[in-house]
Order: structure tokens, then C-alpha cells, then sequence
């Protein structure tokens, strides 16, 4: 199988062919290993940093509300804590399995999305299963899971996957066989997040799959058509939801009206962003927290982590970030088949997009979207996303090979 022309590198040849358990060759036990590249090895220390950090801060921003709801001051780390165990589990898991699976599995991953989706704005469904919360659908199971976090994994493995079946660049040069199916499923996708509603995540989709579509070479003169019509009904949804239309009019006007409600949860932003200055006012001393800035610990952490941390501390979570995304395109690079460099591509510009959208609205130079700071806004499921997306990105960063002796036995070679 040839590489996408338009893809990023091309996948080595020489692909061993994977083989499953412990088994005897001759007299001698063979067994089948996974060996981690400097640069899977590299964005798994990383990520262990980022959750590190990301405790601490959910810690220092939620302990002050936790309180205040009568609930311990750990109340919402703990919940975290669940989250990051069940991530980790899901890391361990899938840094093992390979990637390739999802191949074919996409089509059942796209259908348990869009069903997940569908059950969140079906009306009359019991508030035990898909709950209001803050005025709307996105959550399941009494809010304990967001389809549409998942949704985002689930769009990144069926886009690699159809890209990979209709032969690449040569599929995607025709608009009516080429990217209409992609068209199709992407609409699904954002109709069932625009009535929960969420048009910062359809958005976000759409973001995702141009990328992964561009970087296969899909042409240019498709996207610049279809984006001329579907301005017209992205802005008549806009002017449908009043809520987006306050945030956009709210950061359109800036400090204009700085008092006003439309503003406040951007203006609380810089000013926590602002107190912090060069170096911080220090871990745990942040005055916006206290009930000034709206959801210190989720949508708005970057501001909490400006105010406490200062310029150095975004800057270098900036470039946390920035180097993540660094060794996701070079995992992409090392990818053993056409299909596992494109989901790498897709994940890691999931989380490029995800990461520098929130913290760009922090920090004021875009309107409120709602996106939560991956490995550190508090929410199960954006913590268990981050780290299958990591464990996923690992596995394609490692070569499978066959390990024949003492060693196959040997637990302590596992990871070498």
C-alpha cells in the first residue's frame, strides 16, 4: 500500500507483520514486544508532566468552590483523579494494541459516536441518561461522559480511515465522489452538536477534518467553495443562538463594555492573566479564583494558570504544548502504514487546535469557545481523551518485534 501524495512523509517500508502471544520456536520461547521510539518515549514523559501539572492546578482552582458547595476541598481533584486513572488504563491498553485495528473498527467507533450524540438532544429522554446542564444536551449518565469529546477520536479514525479507502489524492479530486461522504458524515456530526447546543465543537470538527483532508491533497478550490456556502448557514445558526452572538459581540467590543455580563467571564480572564505579571503571584495565592473568574477550573484554567504561574508559566506551557504537537507530527513520520500517519496527523492537530484555542481565548486574542485545556481543565472525559489520543500516538511511534530466549520471559525487557 502506497502512502496518500498528499500525506505528510511516507511510511517506511519493511513493516514487520504483527504477531500475537508467547509462543515456542523449537526448543526456545518466542515473544512478540513493542519498542517505543526516542520520540514515543519523549511525548509519554511529557505527557506525565502535563497531568502532574494538571492536578496541581485543578487543585488551587476548584479547592475554593468545592468549599463553597459544602463539599471537601478535594472534592473535584478526586473526581479527576478517577479520570486520570481510567485514562491511564485506556493509555496502558492502547500504546499495546495496534493501530491498526481501528482501521477496521472506524465504522463502528462513527456509529457509537453519532448514536452517543442522538441520545443527548432526543426529546424527552429521562435527565438520568442525558441531563441539562448549564442550559444544555452534551452529557450522558448523569453527566459523567461527553460524547462529544470521544466524537473528536472517533472523527480522526473514520476520516483516516475512508481518505486511506478512496486511494488518497487521486479519490479526493472529485467534489461529488470524492469529499462528499466525508461532507456527509461531517454534517451529521455538527447538526447533533449544534442542538445540544455546541457550535464551538462543530466547529471544531470542521477544523479537524479540513486539516486531515488538506494534508492528504484535497483541493484547495473545494474548501474556498464549500466554505462560501456554508457561511450563510453558519451565520444564520449564529444569530439562532443568542449565546453566540453575545460572546461574539462581547469580545468585538472589548473593554467598551467591560461591565457588562456578555464580557465578563474574558474580561475576569485578562485581569487574573494580567495580576500574574512575569513571574506569578505564586501556587495557590490567585485572588480570581475566589468567585471572580467564571470556571476557574475547566473553560477558563488558562486564566488561573496565568494568574498563579505569570508570563514564564504560559510561556511554558506554550511550549509544553508546542513540543507535543512537535513529536506528534514526527510519530506521524515513523508511521508503519498510510492509515496510522493520518490518524497521527488527526490527533495531534486535535490537540494543537484544542490547546491554542483555549488559551487563546484567555488571553483575549479570541471570543469565548468553551474548549477545555487538554491533560488540565477539570472533566473526565476530556482527561480520558487526552490519554487514549497519547496511547494511540505512542503505539504508531513503536516497531514490533520478535524477542526469542531468555528474554521472552523476562518482564524486564518489556520496555526495551
Amino acid at each position: 500500500m502506497t502512502a496518500p501524495a498528499g500525506v505528510l512523509g511516507g511510511a517506511p517500508a519493511g513493516t514487520r507483520t504483527p504477531t500475537r502471544g508467547t509462543q515456542a520456536q523449537g526448543s526456545a520461547l518466542v515473544r512478540d514486544r513493542w519498542r517505543m521510539s526516542i520520540e514515543a518515549r519523549a511525548l509519554v514523559i511529557l505527557t506525565a508532566a502535563l497531568l502532574s501539572f494538571g492536578l496541581a492546578t485543578l487543585y488551587s482552582a476548584s479547592a475554593y468552590f468545592a468549599v463553597s458547595k459544602d463539599l471537601p476541598s478535594w472534592y473535584y481533584l478526586w473526581k479527576q483523579l478517577t479520570g486520570v486513572l481510567v485514562g491511564i488504563v485506556g493509555f496502558a491498553v492502547l500504546a499495546k494494541l495496534d493501530a491498526e485495528h481501528f482501521r477496521d473498527w472506524a465504522w463502528w467507533i462513527m456509529g457509537g459516536c453519532i448514536l452517543a450524540l442522538a441520545i443527548t438532544v432526543t426529546p424527552g429522554m429521562p435527565r438520568a441518561i442525558a441531563p441539562v446542564i448549564g442550559g444544555s444536551r452534551r452529557f450522558l449518565l448523569g453527566g459523567s461522559i461527553q460524547p462529544s469529546e470521544f466524537a473528536k477520536l472517533g472523527l480522526v479514525v473514520w476520516t483516516a480511515m475512508l481518505i486511506v479507502k478512496k486511494g488518497g489524492e487521486d479519490g479526493l479530486r472529485r467534489l461529488s465522489k470524492g469529499l462528499l461522504p466525508f461532507l456527509i458524515i461531517l454534517g451529521v456530526l455538527c447538526v447533533l452538536v449544534a442542538l445540544q447546543p455546541d457550535l464551538s465543537v462543530a466547529f471544531f470538527f470542521v477544523l479537524v477534518m479540513g486539516a486531515m483532508l488538506f494534508s492528504a491533497g484535497a483541493r484547495i478550490g473545494h474548501f474556498v467553495l464549500l466554505g462560501l456556502l456554508a457561511i450563510p448557514v453558519a451565520w444564520s445558526e449564529i444569530n439562532r443562538l443568542e449565546y453566540v452572538m453575545r460572546r461574539l459581540t462581547g469580545f468585538a467590543s472589548g473593554a467598551a463594555e467591560s461591565t457588562a455580563a456578555v464580557n465578563h467571564q474574558l474580561q475576569q480572564s485578562l485581569i487574573a492573566v494580567g495580576s500574574g505579571g512575569f513571574w506569578g503571584v505564586g501556587f495557590g495565592q490567585g485572588r480570581q479564583q475566589f468567585g471572580f473568574l467564571p470556571l476557574p477550573y475547566n473553560d477558563f484554567i488558562g486564566g488561573n494558570i496565568g494568574e498563579e504561574w505569570g508570563f514564564l508559566g504560559m510561556a511554558g506551557l506554550i511550549l509544553a504544548y508546542t513540543a507535543w504537537c512537535w513529536l506528534g507530527f514526527r510519530i506521524a513520520k515513523l508511521a508503519r502504514t498510510p492509515f496510522q500517519q493520518l490518524v497521527a496527523i488527526g490527533l495531534t492537530v486535535t490537540m494543537v487546535i484544542t490547546a491554542f484555542l483555549h488559551l487563546g481565548v484567555v488571553i483575549g486574542l479570541l471570543p469565548t469557545t468553551g474548549l477545555t485545556l487538554p491533560f488540565i481543565s477539570y472533566g473526565r472525559s476530556n482527561i480520558v481523551l487526552s490519554c487514549l489520543m497519547t496511547g494511540i500516538l505512542v503505539n504508531i511511534g513503536s516497531t514490533k518485534e520478535r524477542v526469542v530466549g531468555d528474554a521472552a520471559t523476562d518482564p524486564l525487557t518489556a520496555g526495551r
